[in-house]
């Protein structure tokens, strides 16, 4: 065996790791200002966080009816981290009238 060997075969099984690898998840920004998620619609993947910044004075809530909900400070942010494939309708239960969509996949 050459003296060489073992480490051609190390650097090939981590340039195939590397390659194997799943992607990064992402941090995708939603901001709330003047009652309005901006964008309303968003897609992201299943490991995706979504934070939601809020540029108003007061609180606000990004809740899916049956399922998960953010409280989100004044002045402040909010985070999850999606762990469920599928398209989510969400709202702010203090003002129902701002919406918002997630779209996610597997």
């Amino acid at each position: 065996m050459k003296a060489g060997m073992p480490i051609r075969s190390l650097v090939g099984a981590l340039a195939l790791a590397l390659v194997a690898s799943p992607a990064l998840a992402a941090t995708i920004e939603v901001t709330i200002d003047k009652l309005v998620f901006t964008p309303a619609s968003i897609e992201a993947k299943v490991g995706d966080t979504i934070e939601w910044v809020n540029k108003d004075a007061f609180a606000h809530t990004a809740t899916v009816k049956g399922g998960w909900e953010v409280m989100i400070p004044p002045k402040s942010k909010g985070r999850i981290t999606l762990e469920q494939a599928g398209a989510v309708d969400y709202f702010c239960r203090f003002h129902p009238n701002m919406k918002g969509r997630v779209d996610v996949a597997p």
